[in-house]
């Protein structure tokens, strides 16, 4: 059986993930990352960025300051998706002009996280109604 087969018929690579950006103005990741924890998801990553909407810009004697964001990777199972994407809008108020957005890609594959693939992590999850 090669490698991909082996992924694939792998019991515990069945769990879904998804993959959950949220990208708001620069000081406001903590905020994100605390929410998504709240919610029961184990941390994220954060990356640096640059807006370049057309809103995004502003000026400062006649300079033009290209505001600062923050990228927020958080790679949750599936069944979790919901509930960490309700909290992060809501605790980070991304309901609200201004504030943010946030999005949710699927994962087809993921590799590296046997920490979240082991059996009190499902456990966990079907205890919590996941």
């Amino acid at each position: 059986m090669n490698k991909q087969n082996d992924y694939q018929d792998c019991k515990e690579c069945k769990i879904k993930f998804d993959l959950i950006i949220t990208i708001v103005n620069k000081g406001r990741s903590q905020l994100v990352v605390e929410a998504s924890k709240k919610a029961g998801a184990e941390g994220g990553t954060i990356l640096g960025g640059r807006g370049t909407g057309i809103h995004e810009k502003a000026k400062l004697f006649g300079i033009t300051i290209e505001p600062e964001k923050e990228i927020i990777l958080t790679l949750v199972p599936r069944e979790m998706t919901d509930k960490v994407l309700d909290t992060v809008i809501q605790e980070a108020e991304l309901n609200k002009p201004g504030k943010g957005i946030t999005f949710v890609l699927e994962v087809k594959r993921v590799a590296g996280i046997t920490h979240l693939l082991d059996s009190d992590l499902r456990d966990k999850l079907k205890k919590n109604n996941f």
